[in-house]
């Protein structure tokens, strides 16, 4: 039987794929259905509430990874978006049920950066595409690290499964 070690040494073409596998990004998929509340007038969901979809989705991925928003806020952390961007792409609708594709992009010693892909269930198109980049910052509003704890599991390479 071989060790990974081996296989590697013994067929070196396996290197990228074995690499790509342990290094694969931390990512999640949250699912929610578009509410009359989220539409304008035309039927369609308003600019806007994309960036709460997003925040719906880094709540859920926090949560696949066994923690949440409350664990910083509990240790005196905050994580005020520096940066947002949304492209859209195709409109969603009243009652559409959404996949928010999140993968954890960037992890410095002070901030994230997240990216995000929505699609309607069932269909391939991407109907927005966007990101948004987190400063970690301490009870006093100035930047400060992200906790190691949290920058080891972020950067783990771990997939996580749909919530």
């Amino acid at each position: 039987m071989f060790t990974a070690p081996d296989l590697l040494r013994t067929f070196p073409s396996l290197v990228p794929v074995y690499t790509r596998v342990l290094m694969a990004p931390v990512t999640t998929r949250a699912t929610l259905r578009v509410i009359y509340g989220d539409t304008d007038q035309m039927g369609v969901v308003y600019y806007a509430n994309y960036f709460r979809y997003f925040e719906f989705a880094r709540g859920e991925l926090f949560r696949s990874l066994g923690g949440s928003y409350k664990d910083f806020e509990r240790d005196g952390l905050g994580l005020p978006v520096v940066e947002a961007t949304c492209s859209y792409k195709s409109p969603a609708k009243y009652d559409d049920v959404l996949h928010i594709d999140i993968t954890v992009a960037e992890v410095r010693r002070a901030s994230m950066k997240f990216s995000y892909e929505i699609r309607r269930e069932g269909q391939p198109a991407i109907l927005s595409t966007g990101h948004t980049i987190h400063a970690c910052v301490g009870p006093d509003g100035k930047p400060t690290g992200l906790p190691q704890a949290v920058v080891r599991i972020l950067k783990s390479g771990v997939t996580t499964q749909e919530h």
